[in-house]
């Protein structure tokens, strides 16, 4: 029963609200206002909801959006943003445009100023590929060792990152693991045999005069050297250094020899500057005796 239905509203003695009436074995309902704290707060999230409605950017309007009586433009303020940045480097950026590269990296100065950037810049260009710590994956080197396949010193690097690997670039650097089964050029059991002397060239135990060693002489010393050691700077990598860029087991090995690889390095002359260019090919190109002061600790 309730107090609408005649009889006197029932109070509850401890709080000395009216209840609602509704009892659940034996509790009761308070009918308590609702929190003059909790409607003040609604009420101004409405208003500032409205203030920022017409000061700020909020509606869109198809590929645009209304810019608020502030005028403001997210775009222009990020273009900004960038610029100024761009201004507080414009000193010791210049440095890079020339590609000194011995008198930029004997610059401590220099160097402390733009490393960090150049950590942005792999990060944001290089790491999507390489990885975060530049150590690479199947399919992409390991930029933090001292295994090159065309060459680690800043110069050459700076080249590889302007012209890239199999890419479009006119003066692109072009390199291919021919397909020696799909294309016929050797027979299953040749690879199969080959397959173990590359296994064995990894751990030093190859035999160069057995038939790997000479189907090797035949087919691969021309690309990767005699006895596999790489480091011809024609993109062929070192066999003998436990480095693989596929992997090193003999699945990976004999699907190599047998499909071929050509992997690709995009050029990048037209999305970097030349100073920006030249800044990752110092930072990359210091990876190797970075990663390995840290392994020393």
């Amino acid at each position: 029963m309730s107090a609408h239905d005649g009889e006197a509203p029932d109070v509850d003695p401890v709080t000395g609200y009216e209840t609602t009436g509704h009892d659940w074995n034996g509790i009761k309902e308070l009918n308590t206002p609702f929190p003059i704290f909790v409607i003040t707060i609604l009420g101004l999230t409405v208003v500032y909801s409205i203030i920022a409605w017409l000061l700020l950017p909020a509606w869109p309007t198809g590929r645009d959006y209304t810019r608020g009586l502030l005028g403001l433009d997210q775009g222009e303020m990020a273009v900004a943003g960038y610029q100024r940045l761009a201004d507080g480097r414009e000193d010791w950026m210049a440095r890079f445009v020339a590609g000194d590269f011995d008198a930029i990296v004997a610059d401590q100065a220099l160097m402390a100023k733009a490393m960090p950037a150049a950590h942005r810049l792999f990060l944001d260009n290089c790491a999507a590929c390489h990885g975060t710590d530049a150590t690479g994956g199947p399919g992409f080197p390991d930029l933090a060792d001292s295994d090159w396949l065309w060459g680690g010193d800043p110069a050459t690097i700076a080249e590889t990152l302007r012209v890239g690997i199999n890419s479009p670039h006119p003066e692109t650097r072009f390199a291919q693991m021919p397909a020696f089964g799909h294309d016929q050029m050797l027979e299953r059991a040749e690879i199969e045999t080959l397959t173990s002397y590359v296994q064995a060239l990894s751990t030093g135990q190859a035999d160069p005069d057995g038939e790997g060693g000479t189907l090797f002489a035949d087919n691969c010393a021309s690309c990767h050297g005699d006895g596999g050691v790489g480091g011809l700077g024609i993109g062929a990598p070192s066999l003998v250094d436990g480095h693989w860029i596929y992997g090193g087991d003999r699945a990976t090995i004999f699907a190599t020899l047998q499909r071929g690889r050509q992997g690709v390095m995009p050029t990048w002359a037209d999305r970097l500057s030349e100073a920006e260019i030249n800044l990752l090919a110092v930072y990359v190109s210091g990876l190797a005796a970075e990663h390995e002061a840290l392994a020393s600790r």
